[in-house]
């Protein structure tokens, strides 16, 4: 792609990112073949246990009886999603050697 060719926002918004990382004195570094392994596991393994819940889900939806039956059942998952999420989260930021995690 040409310098002169216009950019998408997606395009302007990394380079800003990419400047402010380069102002910022941040280091990029790349991830080795472990790790990249590690974070493919952790990703695979999140959505095996949210296709697992949301199997479970849909089982617990067909036998439900009341409007707050299913709201509490709603709540359920939205709150199991959110857990898994920052789990898988948390572990690859472990992987990746973030010390903010």
């Amino acid at each position: 792609m040409s310098d002169n060719a216009p950019k998408s926002a997606y395009e302007l918004a990394m380079e800003r990112l990419r400047q402010k990382d380069k102002e910022g004195s941040v280091e990029e570094r790349s991830l080795t073949a472990k790790q990249k392994a590690g974070i493919a596991e952790a990703r695979q393994f999140h959505q095996a246990k949210v296709a697992e819940r949301e199997i479970l889900h849909q089982a617990a939806l067909a036998a439900a009886r009341t409007h707050e039956e299913i709201d509490r059942l709603n709540e359920e998952l939205r709150r199991d999603r959110e857990r898994l999420a920052s789990d898988r989260d948390r572990k690859i930021a472990e992987i990746r050697g973030d010390r903010s995690a």
